[in-house]
């Protein structure tokens, strides 16, 4: 459906003033741009190094103190108050069903053939170079139910803030038109997720959540589609995986991609039909006014952030010290993804040697014995290679 059709059947309420704050300091295609360049610099550096030092542990601290971080302080900083100012206040249950309702339709009838089409195209080395379910490999119960709960809340709820909260507003207030901001913004969120097979598919989404952000004057539907998506890739993963261990090397049969985008596309249909006969589930589709904050100096609105940036990572060092070690030594020794195909005597020793690091993380083994294991096979892979 074109933004003209959807603008005819549900006008966009512009009748609350759209001029910024007279206090304000800075515009909202300033802050967009400087919000920009602070997440990626951050997200590249303290972020990619958290995630390094414990994967479960990165998602959090790199949602909560980069994505919001920067995002809460700018607005601070430049005098508007971030609730008001993002859209983030909670509109009601129906319209947030409804986002989570279209998000779930959207994976099936769009996000999964773009991504098959993607994953054929793409050669081999690049699929396994990108391969994000790689993350819940090898995570304790307690790290993946953290991940989980990461991607299922953290990410829609963080992302979205900073996206379609900050990002998609600043753009709608400069000449871009509003198909273009919106465009511009599913672009920038794919590209910051740092994985090419994935592109498309994420810009779709992107699309998804900045016409729900446009069209319903909240971020809760946004952040519901983003958490449907989100929460139905990674049960159907792990479906997948508990019945085959090989399953993630596997692609389904198109039949089978077919016959779940025919579902989804009339799931997505009457989802729309019935929007346009209820329009109370878009919202109050109203923009909300971005309302002022207390003048503070930057370092006052900074400090609490840094402080709890620090503590989270002081606690982390505490508390999993020994995991820590590990994945540094892991980085610094890597090791081969076996495929499925692959001996059976190097399944068995990489998963001996799986069993030997879990001990290590539980203090019942000495670090150097797994050490030199790890390095023995990876000098073993490494001269296999022709």
């Amino acid at each position: 459906m074109s933004f003209s059709r959807i603008e005819e059947e549900f006008p966009v309420d512009d009748s609350t003033p759209q001029a910024d704050p007279p206090a304000a300091s800075l515009s909202p295609l300033a802050l967009a741009i400087i919000g920009l360049g602070l997440v990626l610099s951050l997200f590249l550096t303290l972020g990619a190094a958290s995630q390094l030092l414990n994967a479960a542990f990165g998602l959090w601290f790199s949602e909560i103190f980069v994505f919001v971080g920067v995002a809460w302080v700018l607005l601070r900083a430049a005098r508007y108050e971030p609730v008001s100012y993002t859209g983030i206040r909670p509109q009601g249950f129906a319209s947030a069903a409804f986002g989570f309702a279209l998000g779930v339709a959207n994976f099936f009838a769009l996000v999964v053939p773009i991504q098959y089409a993607a994953q054929s195209l793409a050669p081999e080395w690049l699929r396994e170079m990108f391969n994000g379910s790689r993350i819940f490999e090898g995570q304790s119960p307690v790290e993946l139910a953290l991940l989980l709960a990461g991607v299922s809340i953290a990410a829609p709820v963080c992302e979205e803030f900073f996206f379609r909260g900050l990002v998609q507003k600043g753009l709608l207030s400069s000449s871009l038109s509003r198909a273009g901001a919106v465009g511009v913004t599913a672009v920038v969120f794919s590209a910051f997720h740092l994985d090419p097979v994935g592109f498309l598919a994420r810009v779709e989404l992107g699309v998804l959540f900045g016409v729900l952000r446009l069209y319903t004057g909240s971020l809760w539907p946004g952040i519901l589609a983003h958490s449907a998506n989100n929460v139905v890739s990674s049960a159907l993963f792990l479906i997948a995986r508990q019945f085959d261990t090989g399953a993630s090397d596997e692609r389904p049969p198109v039949q089978g991609v077919l016959i779940l985008m025919g579902l989804g596309l009339m799931a997505l249909w009457g989802l729309i039909v019935l929007a346009s006969k209820h329009p109370s589930l878009w919202g109050t589709r109203r923009e909300p006014p971005a309302g002022t904050a207390v003048e503070r100096s930057l370092f006052r609105w900074i400090l609490p952030w840094g402080l709890g940036a620090t503590l989270c990572l002081g606690l982390l060092a505490l508390v999993d010290m020994p995991g820590i070690r590990l994945n540094l030594l892991d980085m610094r020794q890597p090791l081969p993804r076996l495929k499925k195909d692959a001996p059976d005597a190097l399944h068995a020793e990489r998963a001996s040697l799986m069993q030997l690091r879990a001990q290590v993380r539980r203090g019942r083994v000495p670090l150097q014995v797994y050490e030199e294991e790890r390095a023995r096979q990876a000098f073993q892979h490494r001269s296999q290679e022709p």
